[in-house]
Parts: structure tokens; sequence; C-alpha cells
């Protein structure tokens, strides 16, 4: 279930939130394979599940970025944003990667609202942490400090 938010005063509403947790995802070793072939990280702890299993992972393993990338889509089924013209992604403050996430695992995102304060231009800048977890591991994925900016 994903929290909505109306215009900038609804975004506002929002500064330390707790947005909740998404659905869990199963990581295929297809889509580790897709990634990379869009980066050009073949490195083989994440493409070569054979070898991979003499690795400390004990099997391939997702990129760190993969599972960073995937917190866009898995936003999306957190907070829904209506009534602005525009939303873009600012930055991030910081990431950490404290657990890999085998291929075959299930991961979800829990996302929090931070702060939300105003910018120029007819707009709100929101910081978020995001934590992604792996089912049935004590420690998460990717810990990751966004900010996005939306504009009315």
């Amino acid at each position: 279930m994903s929290t909505s938010a109306q215009g900038i005063d609804g975004l506002t509403a929002l500064a330390g939130r707790d947005l909740g947790r998404t659905d869990w995802l199963e990581i295929t070793q297809e889509r580790v394979n897709i990634f990379a072939d869009a980066t050009g990280d073949h490195q083989w702890i994440h493409t070569d599940p054979e070898k991979a299993k003499q690795s400390p992972f004990g099997g391939p393993v997702a990129h760190g970025y993969l599972t960073l990338s995937l917190i866009i889509p898995l936003f999306g089924d957190l907070l829904e944003i209506r009534g602005m013209s525009m939303s873009v992604n600012y930055g991030l403050e910081k990431v950490r990667f404290p657990s890999p996430v085998p291929v075959g695992a299930k991961i979800r995102l829990h996302g929090a609202v931070d702060s939300v304060g105003e910018v120029k231009g007819n707009g709100v800048q929101m910081r978020l942490t995001f934590t992604v977890e792996v089912e049935g591991s004590a420690k998460p994925a990717c810990v990751a400090q966004a900010v996005y900016r939306h504009y009315a």
C-alpha cells in the first residue's frame, strides 16, 4: 500500500514520516545478467554461477549498483506524488552496501522521509533514507540517503 501526496503541502506534511515497506522482489540471474550487459560489469561473482560457487558468497550475487538502481521503481510503490509538474533525482548523500544480495534472494524497500524544505522555483526538496532489506537477513543490502526535488 503506497502513501499519496498532493502538491507541495502534501509533500511537506510527509516530513518525518515512515513510508513503510514494499512487497518482496526476487533478484534473478537474468536481471543480474541484463544489468551486467547494460553497465559492462561482467565480474564473475555476478555473472558466472559455477565459478561464483567457489567465492566467499557461495554463489552469484547482484551488483551493488543494481540493488541501488532498484530503489527508483520500488520507491514508486511507496509514494504516489500528484499535483507536481516535475520531479528530479537531485542526488545521494551517502550509500552503503552492508551485505550482498544472493541471486534468488528477495528484496524489499523501506523508506522514510527525513526532511522536506522549500527550494527556489516553487518546489520542495525531500531527503529520504532508503533501506533495501533482504528476506531472511539481519543486515540490509543497501542503505542510501537520497535527495529529490519536486516542482509545482
